[in-house]
């Protein structure tokens, strides 16, 4: 691979994973108007942001196995086209039932391009330094995409309007489609069989179970619905287990489950998920409709938040190079905890200054720690699984964000006003990062800076890669 096409595949790689992540808060400033133009009630509202993550978080585990499978240069673009089509009808809907299908199939789309594009990411790599780096600048690019999304929003809504928000996935998808299909070289792919048996059952697992989540709250946990889609959740476990221990090439090896390092960093994604989704929703919510901001001045006020998370993305490889992750990890925790206290006291606040102040270094912490979790992640098993533990660990992180916003609505809604609402919100949000602090304590091992760390053991060691990713598409 030439230098030009390097450079041409991380930066798409990049793009991707700020696209996959943008979308996953943009719609937040566009709430306000989606009441108004598409007469969207709040559970309408909450489903707008939720069927782009159950779709993401039910199609992910599957999109790493076929990243790895059939090669990451075909999921890519597969992932891109979806993507951008499913935005274009976004774009144009004339109701919210045709946005929340549309966007239920953009999470798909979605889903498809996050392992692909960390596979594409890092495909240049040369030893484990410069892989752990280039994963630390594709994490970085998606939690900008995370913290940009509020921002980014309230300024096409206020300039164009809320389909804005949808067209502009359009304006850089068809080009990056074009150049993906034309010009991204083969990429290395793994030779072994799809577990289909696995992938359905996963998806029947995770999309019950996201589904079960967001309408518990608002139907109640004994409702038929919610009930059905609960025990869909149990039988694909039951059927996801069968399989994957059953199966000559599972998904992913079932040691890396038991992993402890593994499983703590998918752990503590979720919980980060889950406080930072909820606390965008809520404060989404009180600034608008609580305050009665325009979607521009509350985009503005996200900046400190955005543009902090920002530099803490751009500090964390080289602070975890020198420190260690965990101590890294363990130090954006702690950081983070303490600013969501302080932001839940600034709530109760009649200016706007203190909340401003407190959202500065909450968002360097939430900087620091998504790169740090994504490579910590995938430190435990080797290269050729690096897809398919990239979407067990996103996976992880989508069904925390599910939870959070389906805890965080009912939340905001159950006190007499929507500050008191949003200081509950942002209480739960720092317990929640509190137990990842705590899980850091008792599942990180502190690794050396100069120390390679172990791969997993056991069959991760036997799979190699062996064949190459055609060129064609």
């Amino acid at each position: 691979m030439s230098i030009e096409h390097r450079r041409g595949v991380m930066v798409l790689a990049l793009v991707a994973a700020f696209m996959v992540f943008v979308d996953g808060t943009i719609v937040t400033l566009a709430l306000d108007q989606l009441v108004v133009h598409l007469h969207a009630s709040r559970s309408e509202l909450e489903w707008a942001i939720d069927a782009y993550t159950l779709s993401f978080a039910a199609v992910m585990l599957a999109a790493g196995a076929i990243t790895d499978t059939l090669g990451a240069k075909r999921a890519f673009v597969a992932g891109l086209l979806v993507f951008t089509a499913s935005s274009a009808v976004c774009a144009f809907a004339g109701s919210m039932l045709v946005l929340n299908l549309a966007r239920l199939v953009q999470g798909a789309g979605a889903a498809l391009l996050l392992p692909s594009a960390l596979v594409l990411a890092t495909a240049s790599a040369t030893d484990e330094r410069a892989r752990h780096r280039l994963v630390g600048w594709w994490a970085a690019a998606g939690g900008v995409g995370m913290a940009a999304g509020p921002l980014l929003g309230g300024a096409l809504v206020t300039f164009a309007d809320w389909r804005a928000v949808f067209a502009v996935n359009v304006v850089v998808g068809v080009p990056a489609a074009i150049w993906s299909i034309r010009s991204m070289p083969a990429v290395p792919r793994r030779d072994r069989r799809l577990n289909l048996g696995g992938v359905g059952a996963a998806t029947v697992l995770i999309g019950g179970l996201v589904f079960a989540l967001i309408e518990a709250p608002a139907r109640g946990w004994f409702s038929p619905t919610v009930a059905t889609a609960a025990a869909l959740a149990v039988a694909g476990l039951a059927g996801f287990v069968w399989t994957e221990r059953s199966a000559r090439t599972p998904l992913l090896p079932l040691g890396t489950y038991t992993n402890r390092g593994f499983a703590g960093s998918a752990i503590q994604g979720a919980l980060f998920n889950f406080a930072f989704y909820g606390l965008l929703f809520a404060m989404s919510l009180m600034l608008q409709q609580g305050r009665g901001l325009g979607a521009l001045a509350s985009g503005l006020l996200f900046l400190p938040l955005t543009g902090l998370i920002s530099i803490g993305s751009v500090c964390a490889a080289p602070l975890a190079h020198r420190l260690g992750r965990p101590v890294v990890l363990g130090i954006g925790q702690s950081l983070l905890a303490l600013s969501l206290v302080a932001v839940a006291w600034a709530g109760t606040a009649n200016e706007l200054w203190p909340l401003i102040v407190a959202l500065v270094p909450a968002g360097f912490s939430a900087g620091l720690l998504v790169p740090t979790m994504t490579s910590q992640s995938i430190a435990a098993v080797e290269p050729s699984l690096h897809g398919a533990a990239s979407a067990v660990f996103n996976t992880s992180r989508q069904l925390g964000a599910a939870l959070g916003i389906a805890t965080f609505g009912p939340l905001l809604g159950a006190a007499h006003d929507l500050g008191a609402g949003f200081v509950t919100c942002v209480i739960v949000a720092a317990t929640a990062t509190a137990i990842a602090l705590l899980l850091t304590a008792l599942t990180q091992r502190a690794v050396p800076a100069t120390r390679k760390e172990p791969l997993a053991r056991g069959s991760l060691s036997r799979t190699n890669v062996t064949t190459s990713d055609k060129a064609s598409t």
